[in-house]
């Protein structure tokens, strides 16, 4: 089980720097550093360090920079779960392997369609599918990481949970994905981020478009109805005995990461959209959706452990894991 703690160890770090790539990126696209390099790619003006004397163009080769890092971490993450492919786990189906190779993938079209985005003047719907790409790749690199056992993987593979937890969790990962979604288009496309002037009500800004006021408009409906549906999950969790609490506990951390980002958002647009704030409204939203993935991912984990035989509640009478290890009856999917 040592290359199962060193992959799971690898996977902390392949996550963090997406996240740190993920959030920078964000930064691009509010400071609108989006063409700090021009057309060029992957080099920046036909330079690798090209000098830097400009703010668009510090912001887009450190985000270019992280991408080159991100590409190699989740590569050499991929073959060193090759090389442990033998070992339980990590080869076949539900292994790590098998998301480890998914998420080179992921960060290989991401890559693409930067270069795709940067040659076509950086429009909004091109960068939108680049973002969309990366939270494919965070949620594959999380799906990953649990099949390793970590953020929670190695409890849920041996609890169980029921069918209704299961299309709840679901529901709220796939409502997440569309908020975040629509939350990138808003930062992007022009004058929809300062389309509502106000929070909860919109407040329309006289300059702003219909097109905008609609965009931010849906983000701020879909971001509601997050947040009435984790509600609704969490209360019936803690009426419901026999679920699994580490899907209930993933539960409530995603509504706390919903709850912050609302107070982030409304602080954000109260003081008139300070960048400082829109960054970690970004961060904050990065974090939201890999909240709700793992939550929905840790579900389904728990619900093939019932369907193998593991009881409702298995959580106090599961058998002893050690620390670091994955039971091996349960695989994972």
């Amino acid at each position: 089980m040592r290359s199962l703690s060193a992959l799971r160890r690898f996977s902390y770090a392949a996550l963090l720097v997406a996240f740190a790539h993920l959030v920078f990126g964000g930064i691009v696209r509010i400071s609108g550093s989006g063409m700090g390099c021009g057309d060029h790619w992957p080099l920046c003006y036909g330079h690798l360090f090209p000098p830097m004397d400009r703010p668009d163009l510090v912001v887009e080769w450190t985000h270019r920079l992280l991408a080159s890092i991100l590409v190699l971490t989740v590569v050499a993450f991929a073959v060193f779960a090759w090389r442990a492919r033998a070992e339980p786990r990590v080869g076949g189906r539900g292994g790590v392997l098998r998301a480890a190779l998914l998420a080179v993938v992921a960060v290989i079209t991401a890559a693409l369609l930067g270069a795709v985005t940067v040659k076509l003047g950086n429009p909004p719907y091109a960068t939108v599918a680049h973002w969309l790409v990366a939270m494919t790749l965070f949620a594959t690199l999380g799906a990953a990481a649990m099949r390793a056992g970590a953020l929670g993987g190695s409890a849920a593979a041996v609890e169980g949970v029921s069918g209704r937890v299961v299309r709840s969790a679901y529901g709220a990962a796939s409502l997440a994905f569309l908020t975040v979604a629509l939350g990138g288009l808003t930062a992007k496309l022009p004058s929809a981020a300062i389309a509502c002037r106000s929070f909860p009500l919109c407040g329309r800004d006289a300059a702003a478009g219909a097109e905008a006021v609609h965009v931010q408009l849906t983000h701020r409906v879909l971001a509601l109805l997050l947040l009435l549906h984790l509600i609704g999950v969490v209360v019936s969790l803690s009426r419901r005995r026999g679920e699994s609490r580490t899907v209930a506990r993933a539960a409530a951390g995603a509504l706390g990461l919903v709850i912050l980002q609302l107070t982030v958002a409304a602080s954000m647009v109260l003081l008139t959209l300070p960048p400082v704030l829109r960054s970690l409204h970004e961060a904050v939203g990065v974090s939201v959706w890999l909240g709700t993935f793992s939550y929905a991912y840790l579900a389904h984990l728990a619900a093939r452990a019932h369907r193998a035989g593991a009881p409702l509640g298995a959580m106090s009478a599961r058998p002893t894991v050690r620390r670091g290890a994955v039971p091996e009856r349960v695989g994972l999917s």
